[in-house]
């Protein structure tokens, strides 16, 4: 009988050991960012949530997605790392569930439970998880604004006498997304604005966004969402005045970078202005602005501190 019982326990340990090393066989290092590793796993779960915020992803190739995701985790462990340096990273965001709802009506889900099915669907992040991610992203913010707060300058009279010349009319609202890129120092612009626009003929121009945008709204195809008219710049809303829906406007230069907007839809709607409601609303734009730009500066500065090893 207690022969019988080792026999059993030694066939067990065996059964187990040989699962365990198929399965640690299966996990690849793929990135090393300090001392914190990327495992081909990771990667794999990144690229199925990043198909999630942009549905658009599912016509690229699987290698291209996982090139994307693999970028997408090395920069969120660089923000997490940055953030660590200033701010507790455990105590409580009270915002956290509010963006949680705003992302997922953003991808139209009508509530959490829809939006964790579709995740457990994909056998994708949890929702506790894709909130530790929205967490990260609200403590970047909150770094940044404590950071670069005092550099932000908003002219209020030139947003104010914008909005005295806005009459109770019919008004534009478009849909838009945007594709914000940078050439490096030795690169040609017109080779890059070349490579940009054949990605976008191949594979659209949100697909192309996620790719080339270095902007927070690449994740989501470069999408903006609604925005008035009256809330965009003069040099803006002269280049993408006469575009139709599904267009795209030529270069926009707004300092370092170089954007492209491409309209998705255009509504008209008779308005009736509450003027200090719209101020408000352009100042909250200007500011948001402002501090994706010091967003971007600071990550890049920060990330050439970082030691990034690709295996």
């Amino acid at each position: 009988m207690i022969k019988k019982i080792q026999f059993i326990l030694i066939f067990y340990f065996l059964f187990l050991n040989f699962f365990n090393n198929d399965l640690y066989a299966s996990i690849i290092i793929k990135v090393k960012v300090n001392d914190e590793i990327i495992t081909n796993i990771d990667i794999e779960k990144e690229a199925e949530y990043l198909k999630i915020l942009n549905p658009n992803l599912n016509q690229l190739n699987d290698d291209k997605v996982l090139e994307l995701a693999k970028i997408s985790l090395v920069n969120e462990i660089i923000k997490k790392k940055e953030i660590l340096k200033f701010i507790d990273i455990n105590k409580n965001n009270q915002f956290v569930e509010e963006y949680l709802k705003n992302l997922y009506s953003k991808l139209n889900y009508t509530s959490e439970s829809e939006f964790k099915n579709e995740l457990n669907s994909k056998n994708n992040y949890s929702i506790n998880e894709i909130k530790e991610k929205i967490k990260l992203e609200l403590l970047w913010n909150e770094l940044i604004y404590n950071k670069y707060n005092q550099q932000l300058k908003i002219d209020k009279e030139k947003l104010i006498n914008k909005i005295d010349n806005i009459k109770n009319e019919n008004q534009k609202e478009y849909f838009l997304s945007e594709i914000i890129f940078k050439k490096k120092k030795d690169e040609s612009l017109e080779n890059l604005v070349n490579q940009i626009k054949l990605s976008i003929n191949d594979i659209g121009f949100n697909n192309t966004a996620n790719i080339y945008s270095i902007s927070e709204s690449s994740k989501f195809g470069g999408k903006l969402g609604w925005v008035k008219e009256s809330s965009l710049s003069n040099v803006i809303s002269n280049k993408i005045s006469m575009l139709k829906e599904g267009e795209y406007s030529n270069i926009i230069q707004i300092g370092n970078n170089f954007i492209l907007l491409k309209i998705d839809q255009i509504k008209v709607s008779e308005i009736k202005i509450d003027k200090q409601k719209e101020l408000n609303k352009l100042i909250q734009l200007e500011t948001n602005k402002q501090l994706n730009q010091f967003s971007r500066i600071y990550f890049n500065k920060s990330k050439i501190n970082y030691s990034i090893n690709e295996n």
